[in-house]
């Protein structure tokens, strides 16, 4: 694909479906200092919502979208196995992501707004500790300010191939790429809470915590960006059609991986659930507007 033959209106939207995306970082990070406790039951059903929009539309839609886009260029039977090969590489990509990250500083990690409360605490009782105390104090300060850091790192890390996914998938078909970058948006408001709380806590420092947690998710629209931008010489039907069943694999993974079990850990079982089949009903009542 010529670079000058690409539509500005369907560039600018996607980038903007993902800059939306990648920012409810943000949102998680703001979320820290401005709310008393967590609302656990309606973040439950909004995480087992999004799982339920990105299993939903992987499977029904963009799974078998690619399908055509391959058999088209492979024939039936090499377009499926082009496809499915293309589905599990994208599940490997976001599972070896996961394993490179240390347990410790792994996003998956649950944190509530309510740790936020000893925001500056750590700073307050380094400077009056005494003695070994203030060391040992100090130490722990450290400690808890690197998993922050490196929280933020593995945050903007797991951003980028998300980022590709979002923008790839709402430059080809918008209509698929705004639920699924509400699906994303949501799924990152707990990432920003991740990152924000040690920071603030570490640091006493809200603004530097808002701020590494914004930054974290900014890595979305630019993974977005640098992975269009690396591929769009080489675009065609088949490498969209391999981009949108890696995507597929992406979605499923963070669906499986990262979703549901942070649902379950927010709210009740049931809760997640009944997000999860509402997010699927949702998505399929829209996508038969559209037919």
């Amino acid at each position: 694909m010529n670079p000058l033959t690409v539509a500005p209106h369907d560039f600018l939207v996607a980038f903007g479906l993902t800059l939306f995306a990648g920012l409810a970082t943000g949102i998680g990070g703001a979320l820290a200092f401005f709310v008393d406790r967590t609302q656990t039951k309606p973040l439950s059903v909004a995480l087992g919502f999004s799982a339920g929009v990105m299993l939903f539309v992987s499977f029904v839609e963009i799974f078998p979208q690619a399908q055509r886009f391959l058999s088209a260029a492979y024939g039936a039977r090499g377009g499926y196995l082009a496809a499915t090969l293309a589905f599990f590489g994208g599940v490997a990509l976001s599972a070896l992501i996961d394993k490179l990250i240390p347990a410790a500083q792994n996003v998956h990690e649950i944190h509530r707004v309510e740790e936020a409360r000893g925001c500056g605490s750590g700073a307050d009782l380094e400077a009056d500790a005494p003695g070994r105390h203030r060391r040992r104090r100090a130490g722990h300060v450290r400690a808890l300010y690197r998993v922050g850091l490196f929280t933020a790192v593995a945050v903007a890390v797991h951003n980028f191939p998300e980022g590709l996914a979002t923008f790839t998938v709402a430059f080809k078909d918008l209509k698929l790429g705004i639920p699924i970058a509400l699906a994303i948006a949501i799924h990152n408001i707990p990432e920003g809470i991740a990152v924000s709380v040690p920071i603030c806590y570490a640091s006493g420092n809200r603004r530097k915590a808002f701020a590494y947690s914004f930054l974290s998710g900014l890595a979305e629209p630019v993974g977005g960006l640098i992975g269009f931008l690396v591929l769009l010489p080489f675009l065609s039907d088949a490498l969209f059609g391999v981009l949108f069943a890696a995507v597929a694999g992406i979605m499923v993974f963070i669906s499986l991986d990262e979703l549901l079990p942070a649902a379950r850990e927010y709210g009740e079982h049931h809760l997640s659930i009944y997000g999860l089949v509402a997010g699927m009903a949702v998505m399929a009542l829209s996508m038969a507007l559209f037919i």
